[in-house]
């Protein structure tokens, strides 16, 4: 179904001339030739955009103005002016209007208004909407001290103007952190913008970031779109050379222009970028600027893998198991012991996404109110290798593999190690007796 179009004037003539160019695009346009009208109109009929003349026959167009705003804030509304207006429509617009036009129109300049308006407002929605799948589905979920050093980063940067670059493993949730970031920043009531570096085509992607002017016609890139919010760029370690020189020239400069049109455009973006690589490596490999780097590089955060967190598993698949089960319409079931200790033991190397995605196909095809370890697909469960029999003897590999860990982090002082774990020297010595690990023979080696 194709956006509707509110055409508010009391001169017949300028709906006729506005429903014909409209309606020529693929728009739909209903019509109203008073305040009143339109806002009976504006309750019952869902408005993607609307054109409000100033000047209306009892109720004015501030007026209308004002209610619309007060009932659907989101709409934008393009207020028409005659001469002498200008005044009352810049006061519209600090009450909310999202731009005007001016009498006698100029439809080619009415057209391109009415794409930029509708784009913001598109782009609203779907933030709105992606603000609240992520509030459903809490996918930053985890207790471990990992992850509540990770919050605790997204806090401390979110409400900052700094430009973020965030690593970390394929599927381990660095969309979500950048999410999260825009959701908690000042410029969360505006547009937060996703560029796949790696899913769209080198030859496409400069199009797509810096949008084309042909024929007369203007197609915005999503740098414009994210204009006073935040773009993503999703794996920006899979950029060609030829377009990161591009990429360098624009956010030094904070203006562009799109390919074939010589207006330079200012643009008021926050940058958060992701990456899967370690952009050093690939610095030193020449795949990527060095000089771009420190331009995204202001904060670093890193978004740990599931096998560095195991203990967050039984959560996020509990988590998943209650998410899916509702959106599918089914009873909630849980895990054996037996399984959730295998789901704690495998490695994930798919991290988040793999887990999300077992858990998805388990509510699926397991109609049963428990999941058993012979349930599990492979590779997750196979009885070649062995899995523990119990929950404990899974949390027990796993701290032993933690502490091993951090031993190694901490070059084998004991003390150190400790204070990080937050344990006494005495406690972790008794827990390297019993998982059989000797320091000195460690340090000696």
């Amino acid at each position: 179904m194709g956006r509707t179009i509110l055409i508010v004037d009391d001169e017949a003539s300028i709906r006729e001339a506005l429903r014909g160019v409209l309606e020529d695009e693929g728009y739909q346009v209903v019509e109203a030739s008073s305040g009143e009208e339109a806002l009976s109109l504006f309750r019952r009929e869902p408005v993607d955009l609307v054109f409000l003349d100033i000047w209306l026959p009892g109720m004015d167009g501030v007026d209308t103005l004002k209610i619309m705003k007060e009932g659907n804030p989101l709409v934008p509304v393009i207020m028409i002016s005659g001469h002498g207006t200008i005044e009352t429509a810049v006061r519209a617009i600090k009450i909310g209007a999202y731009d005007f036009v001016e009498k006698p129109l100029n439809l080619d300049e009415l057209m391109i208004k009415t794409e930029r308006a509708l784009n913001e407002y598109g782009l609203r929605l779907e933030n709105i909407r992606l603000r609240a799948q992520l509030e459903e589905e809490r996918m930053l979920i985890g207790e471990s001290w990992a992850m509540k050093e990770l919050k605790k980063q997204i806090h401390l940067v979110a409400p900052t103007d700094g430009w973020v670059l965030i690593s970390g493993e394929s599927g381990t949730g660095k969309e979500l952190v950048a999410r999260q970031i825009h959701a908690l920043s000042i410029r969360r009531d505006y547009p937060f913008v996703e560029v796949g570096c790696a899913a769209i085509p080198d030859d496409l992607i400069e199009r797509e970031l810096f949008g084309w002017e042909e024929g007369g016609a203007i197609h915005r890139g999503k740098f414009e779109m994210a204009h006073r919010g935040t773009i993503f760029l999703d794996e920006v370690g899979d950029m060609s050379l030829r377009l990161q020189a591009k990429l360098l020239r624009v956010i030094q400069e904070l203006s562009l222009q799109r390919l074939g049109g010589a207006e330079t455009i200012p643009v008021d973006i926050r940058i958060i970028a992701s990456t899967n690589k370690r952009l050093e490596e690939e610095i030193e490999a020449g795949r990527f600027r060095e000089d771009l780097f420190f331009r995204l590089n202001v904060i670093p955060l890193k978004v740990p893998p599931l096998r560095e967190r195991r203990e967050d598993i039984p959560l996020l698949v509990n988590h998943f198991l209650e998410y899916f089960s509702k959106k599918y319409g089914r009873g909630t079931p849980c895990l054996t012991d037996e399984a959730m200790a295998r789901m704690i033991q495998y490695p994930w190397p798919g991290n988040v996404r793999e887990l999300r995605n077992t858990v998805e196909r388990l509510v699926i095809m397991v109609l049963k109110e428990k999941i058993e370890l012979h349930d599990l697909p492979r590779p997750i469960y196979t009885e070649e290798e062995q899995p523990p029999s119990t929950l404990r003897e899974a949390r027990e590999a796993f701290e032993k593999e933690y502490i091993l860990q951090h031993l190694e982090q901490f070059s084998w002082n004991i003390s150190r190690t400790a204070e990080f774990l937050g344990i006494e020297r005495s406690h972790l010595y008794k827990k390297l007796r019993a998982y059989g690990i000797e320091p000195e023979k460690r340090r000696r080696a």
